[in-house]
């Protein structure tokens, strides 16, 4: 039961929506929590490692300027290969998430050797397309979660999936190619810089 307790916390976050609003310099206990394993995301100036709140200096550079992040994670078996998922379940916004689940990114075939060398080395399903929350809406949940992909699996977006970002059931890709928890996740908040 142990084992299954972070999955459990992973599902409330996709499938659930709960409204937790996040201090200017704290995050809720629930959006802390989202965060396990060794994932880094690292952007030219934020290297983040824990759940946070993006500073308001950095925002402006996060949507705008930063391309795709270098993405790093230790714990990689180099003999396999892994799926990552980059998701805004809060879009439009937090309180309206209407088109949650908005697909950011979505890379699979990771090489794990050049996963832990902080390198994606993959097949790119969808485009990196930074956090861009719109005005007034306040903060958004940017999640990534690292999946291992089965053997001899070959991961590909469905065409109404590859029609649109947003709304995207990522519970059902999950199970469509039973990717099981994600060995590693981690979220930032942030919101619209001009707020």
């Amino acid at each position: 039961m142990a084992v299954l307790a972070p999955f459990l916390v992973l599902c409330a976050f996709v499938l659930e929506f709960h409204h937790v609003e996040a201090t200017a310099d704290t995050l809720s206990s629930l959006d802390s929590s989202f965060c396990l394993g060794e994932l880094e995301v690292i952007y030219p100036g934020l290297d983040i490692d824990k759940c946070l709140l993006v500073q308001e200096d950095l925002r402006k550079k996060v949507s705008t300027l930063w391309k795709a992040p270098r993405i790093h994670f230790s714990g990689a078996d180099e003999t396999k290969v892994y799926v990552l998922v980059m998701v805004d379940p809060d879009a439009p916004s937090r309180n309206n998430p209407k088109a949650a689940n908005w697909r950011h990114w979505l890379v699979v075939d990771i090489q794990g050797n050049a996963l832990k060398k902080g390198q994606i080395e993959g097949t790119t399903l969808t485009e990196y397309r930074p956090p861009t929350p719109p005005k007034k809406t306040g903060f958004h949940r940017y999640q990534f979660m690292l999946f291992e992909q089965p053997p001899d699996t070959s991961v590909s977006l469905a065409e109404k999936e590859s029609s649109s970002r947003g709304k995207w059931d990522l519970s059902a890709f999950i199970t469509r190619f039973d990717l099981g928890e994600p060995v590693a996740t981690l979220q930032f908040l942030t919101k619209n810089y001009e707020d």
